[in-house]
Order: structure tokens, then sequence, then C-alpha cells
């Protein structure tokens, strides 16, 4: 029998090698791509020998859980614990739980919740780093703006003191042949692209957040710079 949590050293070298063979294919040095470990349910015990095994970046989706987390996590960085990120739907009465314990808010979907979250950062004397959630394949069962509405919504953001927005996040539609994963993250790629290189108040937008255990790989090959893994990593959620 294998040790505790072997599970988790042999699925993250799995991951790796495999986003090292979708950036050879694609062209792409290896370390343009981040990996997330996504924590959701996931115990802290667990969540510590990931990043034993080199995991330096974790996603959680709900902020109680998050913080109910944060402090059983080992230090992994001088003078804190592991780079967190919050990937799930933000809700504007959560904003100053949350605000200052992660490094980034991925999930930002309208200038309401960007506000709170620059009020916020300022009464704190930091600023936030954010990524504008894209309903790319505009489902109704799913939180985001319509892509037609993100370089608006950036634009905006951008006005607010207390944020620095530094790219695009997005669930898209779930699909079973390579060829429709790869068509929508390269539509989700143009668009990043493109909201990138109109004007210079755009410079800081280099995060491209696509792809998760089912689709990671075609995300990759067609330019995701992090990539958000749970199951892949952690094994199926109870």
């Amino acid at each position: 029998m294998g040790k505790p949590f072997d599970d988790i050293r042999e699925n993250l070298c799995e991951i790796n090698e495999t986003i090292a063979a979708a950036c050879a294919l694609a062209g792409r040095p290896a370390d343009e791509v981040t990996l997330m470990g996504v924590t959701k349910t996931v115990t802290p015990d667990r969540i510590n020998m990931a990043i034993a095994a080199g995991v330096s970046l974790i996603g959680e989706n709900r902020v109680q859980e998050y913080l109910d987390k944060r402090s059983a996590l080992v230090p992994a960085i001088p003078g804190g614990v592991i780079e967190a990120h919050l990937i799930g739907h933000l809700q504007t009465n959560k904003v100053s739980k949350i605000v200052g314990t992660v490094s980034m808010i991925q999930s930002v979907d309208s200038l309401r919740v960007a506000a709170a979250i620059s009020n916020r950062s300022m009464q704190l004397g930091i600023v936030t780093d954010v990524l504008a959630e894209v309903n790319i394949g505009m489902e109704y069962t799913k939180f985001g703006v319509d892509s037609a509405a993100v370089e608006e919504l950036i634009a905006q953001m951008n006005e607010f003191s207390g944020v620095r927005v530094r790219g695009l996040m997005a669930i898209p539609p779930i699909f079973d042949s390579e060829y429709e994963k790869r068509a929508i993250f390269s539509k989700l790629y143009k668009l990043f692209i493109d909201i990138r290189s109109k004007n210079r108040d755009n410079r800081d937008i280099d995060v491209l957040s696509m792809g998760m255990s089912g689709d990671y790989a075609e995300a990759v090959a067609e330019g995701s710079t992090m990539v958000r893994v749970g199951s892949a990593l952690f094994g199926s959620r109870m």
C-alpha cells in the first residue's frame, strides 16, 4: 500500500506532464502556464500535501470555506500562507471578508462588485488584483458578463483606484469533442488579446484563466496562462 497522499503526488506529476506536452505542441514555454489547485471541499491536510508536492497556488470557490481553512494551511511563502485566489461568485456582502486575504479575485462580473472591492481595498491601503469573469458560452446557469460587454466593464473598472484588472476568467460550456473545447477557448483568447492590445490602460492584463480538470490541455493549447485543476489533482469530490 502506498503512503498517504501518494495519489496527489502522482496526479500532480501527470498534470504537469500534460501541461508541458500541450505547451510543446503549441510552441510555448511550459513556464507560461500557472497551475492552480482548486480546493473546494478539500480538507486542509490534503491541501498541505499538495503544497508539499509543489502546488504554489490554490483557488477557493466560497469565501467562508476559505476563511475557515486558511489558518490550517502551511506557510508556503515568507511571511504568509500559500497564495490563494477566490474563483467563485462573490456577493457584495462578502467583499469585506475576503479582500486582503487573497491575492486575486477572479470572479468579478459587475461594476457593483468591482466598486465594493475597490472601496474595501482603499480602506485597507491595498490594491486588489481582479479578473473579469466572462460568460463565454452565454449560459443562463452561469455567472459572468457577456463577451460583448466585457471590454466596457474593464474600461470602467480601470477607473477604480483600489483594483487592478489583470485579465479574464471563464468557465466554458461542457463539450465532449476536442474541436468544440478548443473553439471556445480560442474565442476567449482572441477576446483577451484584443482587450489587452487596445490601449495603455490595459497594460497590466496578462492573465487568462481558463481550463479545468476536463479540458485544461485544450485550454493550454489555445493560450491559457492559468489552469484551475481540482478533481484531476485531489480526486472526485465527495
